[in-house]
């Protein structure tokens, strides 16, 4: 075969898909028992459950949009998720909706403005030297320990005043009353599924799943001319460095004998008490009218060889670890690393299909 591409997630398939529409023979091959990777979406109860975590098409690039509309249908969805810190709810991202509701005297943009720069000089930090004080420095103490540091410490697994200060580098404060989480001008779900939508971009494309290639990994490579992998980098390498590091997520799901559990897509629980970082009801993505609800919990988890990565944990250390990775990889003619694991970077699926196409092109000598 010309190709072999490893994993059938977003990257994969638009590989998959625009090599052999140029007449390539491809094949994909993914460990999983489905396409899709992580955005794969499976039908429980008439709802299309993201089991692997929310997913929510947004994109401000045109070409990128009217590339997806090809393989479905995108409903209206906007992303406007609710954060609730003990019993008080908020509306996320930080807009004035959230700062009326944190002050009672706050009514106006300015009104917002002149308390947060009060609060942000109140404790202010020359040189913050981690996650708590810089995030302070940004939007004062009170969206901090409300809306960022429970949250925050859940995700990551540590406390802020262990995290480095690079992790964050900006918060977005809105001085409108937007509940848009998103400022893309293109944004929904594909109706019916991200997986229908991954499997109309594979039609025509020898699929094989449940195979993995690191268990035939001297026969995958005599059978294919070129391979774009898509799995973890240091894993292909077999942890010759040492492995990367990632936060992973574990979900608990149930089926409620309700038509509408919490109201909205998306709940953040931001105090550190709460043990899950937020609750998905599946439902609201598609605007669902079904007589009972999928929701899951998600909790985030410290990530160990043979779990699923998630986040990749960009600090310097992980960061010089992976160049070295990066590097070995370049003296490999046969095999091209792509996507998430094979970059070591969280990307929005608007920028992995972008990263796909541009590989192609160059593959294709465009």
């Amino acid at each position: 075969m010309d190709y072999l591409i490893v994993g059938a997630g977003l990257f994969g398939a638009v590989c998959a898909r625009e090599l052999k529409r140029a007449g390539k023979s491809v094949v994909v091959i993914d460990k999983r028992p489905h396409v899709a990777g992580n955005c794969y979406t499976e039908e429980i109860e008439g709802i299309n459950v993201h089991k692997y975590g929310a997913h929510i098409f947004h994109t401000s690039d045109k070409e990128i949009w009217e590339y997806v509309n090809n393989f479905a249908e995108f409903n209206n969805y906007v992303n406007s998720p609710i954060a609730r810190y003990k019993d008080e709810l908020y509306n996320m991202p930080f807009n004035m909706n959230t700062f009326t509701k944190l002050w009672r005297d706050v009514f106006t943009p300015q009104d917002a403005k002149k308390r947060i720069e009060e609060e942000r000089r109140e404790s202010f930090t020359e040189n913050p030297k981690n996650l708590e004080e810089q995030a302070i420095n940004l939007v004062g103490k009170t969206i901090f320990e409300k809306l960022v540091k429970g949250y925050t410490e859940k995700q990551w697994g540590k406390r802020c005043e262990e995290l480095p200060s690079f992790i964050i580098k900006r918060l977005p404060v809105r001085f409108t009353f937007d509940n848009n989480y998103f400022n893309d001008r293109y944004q929904g779900i594909p109706i019916g599924g991200y997986t229908k939508m991954v499997e109309k971009m594979l039609e025509g494309v020898e699929v094989r799943l449940n195979e993995n290639f690191l268990d035939n990994k001297e026969k995958y490579l005599k059978e294919a001319k070129k391979i774009i992998y898509t799995g973890a980098i240091d894993e292909y390498f077999e942890y010759k460095f040492g492995p990367l590091e990632y936060r992973s997520v574990r979900f608990e799901t149930e089926i409620y004998d309700t038509d509408n559990y919490q109201g909205n897509a998306v709940i953040n629980y931001t105090d550190r008490d709460t043990p899950y970082t937020r609750v998905i009801e599946h439902k609201h993505f598609e605007f669902g009218k079904q007589e009972k609800t999928v929701v899951s919990r998600e909790y985030s988890s410290k990530w160990e060889k043979g779990q699923e990565a998630y986040y990749p944990l960009n600090d310097e250390k992980n960061n010089e670890l992976f160049k070295k990775y990066k590097e070995l990889s370049e003296t490999l003619d046969q095999v091209i690393f792509g996507g998430r694991l094979g970059n070591y970077k969280y990307y929005d699926m608007h920028n992995v299909i972008r990263e796909a196409l541009n590989l192609v092109k160059t593959e294709l000598g465009k």
